[in-house]
Parts: structure tokens; C-alpha cells; sequence
């Protein structure tokens, strides 16, 4: 299929009427057709698409998010690269194969394929459709063939069962290892290292898709006295408190992190400016009501900023902390932009 129209703007009279029949059509497709319309972040999956990953029809989120979280991690960045390679007119076509979760925890090969069929004034993508085809077949042959040996099935099947338990065990001890390596060892929220990736990962998202990502950065109003005066002991305990009183307040889906010493930050991905300065203001609130330490009060500074297109990780959070130490010069214990 030739990608004629990758430049043709998205016209109005496209969205409801057409999309209807062309999602009537998908409905009697059995393989796994979808659709994407990039402006509203919408995305249809037919039938086909579901009952090819085990899946009841429909059952899903309705966004490119679920389909990023269906790609296997071995293969993401592998897929991000083609996929971007195509929209951004770096390449003539999407082709690519790799593997997506079914619904039983397995992962089945397949071959992806998409067109542009309507593109924004300014060249975003607006509307994209293309088709996931079934080739686990293909890329199993190998095996299959090796079953067919019947004189070696039961050790083929023994082997298989043992190398699963020793994967286990190994994905066990790696899950650990990872969560204690992304883990700040005092107050067990998310450390430095893990909001860096973190933050890379909600950029590139957000530069991908279109989508508003928003940053909290904090800090423990004059929290060196409550060190020099009471010990460090005292003072750990006091960023303890301050983080279960910042934890009471995020979403499940943002990132609280330890930025440093007593710094903090929340990632606060799908959110606008407005969002993250109502957070904040919660934020600020609640560590007023976290108790003294001797004649202190325990206060927060807190900057809020909004990403902007283009705008890498480093560049985003260096307005936040230029949006905290605002706070800072405007007497403490306030949110700024």
C-alpha cells in the first residue's frame, strides 16, 4: 500500500461519519486491525486484534499506551525506533516484528504494519491505521521442529520445566537487585538514578505523542539547623515524615523521587501546569501539618513548570529548580512557577 496521503491535512468531515464505517468494516476483519487518531489519542483495536493476544474484545485502555505496554522490553526501543523513524518521515514505511503480552502472561510474535493516512498543518501525524498479523508460527519453527523428535520429548519437556524454574529464580534476584539499585535506601521512594530514567522515558513519551508532562520540584525549608542541632538521626527521621506526608498526595501514576539530600521531585506525566501547582499546594499543606522538631516547623519550598515541545530532560529540571529557588528568594514555604 502506497503512503500517498502521508501529507494530506485531517479533514473535518473524517472523524465521526468515516470512522464509524471504517471501524463497522475492522469489526468483520479477523486479523488485528487498529486505528490511531494521533489528535485525540484515541485508538480503536477490532475484535481480530483482541482474540489474536487472548484477550476479551475490548477489554483494554483505548490509548497507544496499552500497546506500549503490550511490546516485550527486549524489543521496545527497537519498535520506538522504527515507529518514530516513520512518523517523522525518516523512513517510507512501518514494517516490524517483535513480541506482545497476551493475556496469559505469554508473548506471541507478530508483524506490525501502519500508514499514515492524514497528517496536521505542521506535519504531526493526525490519523494512522495498520495491522498486527499473527507470525509466531514462523519465528517458532526451530522449535516446533525439535518437538517433533518424539524420542526426545520428555527431556525437551523436563529441560524446558527446569529452565523455567531457574529463570525464575534469576528474574527474582534481578527484579531485586533492580528495585534496591533504583531505590533510595532511607526513605524506599524512587532515587536519583531512577528518576533520571524516569524523567528520559516521560519525555520521549510526551515528545511522541503529543502528551502535557508536568515536574514538583521541592525542598525542606532550612533543614541543615534541624541536623546541626538535633543530629543527622533526627533529621533522617524528619525526611521519613516528609516523604509518607508527599506520598499521601501523588497519584499512583506520578514519581515521587529523592532528587538529593532533601530535595525532592514528582513527575506528573498526562499533567498540565495548572495540575501540578494544585498538587504542590496539597503538597505544601500536608508537611505544615507534619509535627515540629523542637522550635522548628517543618515547611516545604516547591516550583512547578510544565514541559515544552522540544524541551530535554536536563532543560526541564533546570526550570524547576529555577522555579524553586523562587519560592526560596519569595520567603519559603510557597509554590512558584
Amino acid at each position: 500500500m502506497d503512503d500517498t496521503s502521508d501529507n494530506k491535512p485531517l479533514r473535518n468531515d473524517f472523524s465521526d461519519l468515516n470512522a464509524d464505517m471504517l471501524h463497522a468494516v475492522m469489526e468483520l476483519v479477523s486479523d488485528g486491525i487498529w486505528d490511531w487518531n494521533a489528535n485525540t489519542g484515541f485508538v480503536y483495536r477490532n475484535p481480530g486484534w483482541y482474540e489474536m493476544l487472548g484477550y476479551p474484545r475490548h477489554s483494554l485502555e483505548n490509548s497507544v499506551f496499552t500497546w506500549e505496554s503490550l511490546i516485550h522490553p527486549d524489543d521496545y526501543l527497537r519498535v520506538m525506533t522504527v515507529f518514530d523513524d516513520y512518523i517523522c518521515q525518516r523512513a517510507s514505511h512501518y514494517q516490524v516484528e517483535y513480541r506482545c503480552r497476551m493475556e496469559d502472561g505469554s508473548y506471541l510474535w507478530v508483524e506490525d504494519r501502519g500508514y499514515v493516512i492524514a497528517r496536521n498543518p505542521d506535519g504531526a501525524v493526525a490519523r494512522m491505521v495498520g495491522a498486527h498479523r499473527d507470525i509466531h508460527l514462523r519465528k517458532s519453527s526451530f522449535e516446533q521442529l525439535e518437538q517433533r523428535n518424539q524420542s526426545l520429548e520428555a527431556l525437551v519437556a523436563e529441560r524446558t520445566r527446569e529452565l523455567s524454574r531457574v529463570n525464575q529464580r534469576l528474574q527474582a534476584q534481578l527484579d531485586e537487585n533492580r528495585s534496591l539499585a533504583e531505590r533510595d535506601t532511607l526513605t524506599h521512594i524512587a532515587n536519583r538514578y531512577r528518576l533520571d530514567n524516569v524523567l528520559l522515558e516521560a519525555c520521549d513519551r510526551a515528545e511522541r505523542f503529543q502528551k502535557i508532562l508536568a515536574l514538583v520540584a521541592m525542598d525542606i525549608d532550612d533543614f541543615k539547623p534541624i541536623n546541626d542541632r538535633y543530629g543527622h538521626a533526627v533529621g533522617d527521621q524528619t525526611l521519613i515524615r516528609v516523604v509518607r506526608a508527599i506520598e499521601a498526595c501523588v497519584r499512583p501514576g506520578d514519581l515521587l523521587a529523592r532528587w538529593g539530600g532533601d530535595e525532592f521531585v514528582v513527575v506528573l506525566p498526562d499533567s498540565s501546569l495548572a495540575d501540578a501547582r494544585a498538587l504542590a499546594e496539597r503538597i505544601r499543606q500536608r508537611v505544615t501539618q507534619v509535627p515540629a522538631i523542637g522550635g522548628f516547623k517543618v515547611t516545604l519550598s516547591l516550583g512547578v513548570v510544565q514541559r515544552r515541545s522540544g524541551e530535554t530532560p536536563a532543560a526541564l529540571m533546570a526550570r524547576a529548580d529555577q522555579a524553586l529557588y523562587r519560592s526560596k528568594a519569595a520567603g519559603k514555604d510557597v509554590v512558584s512557577e
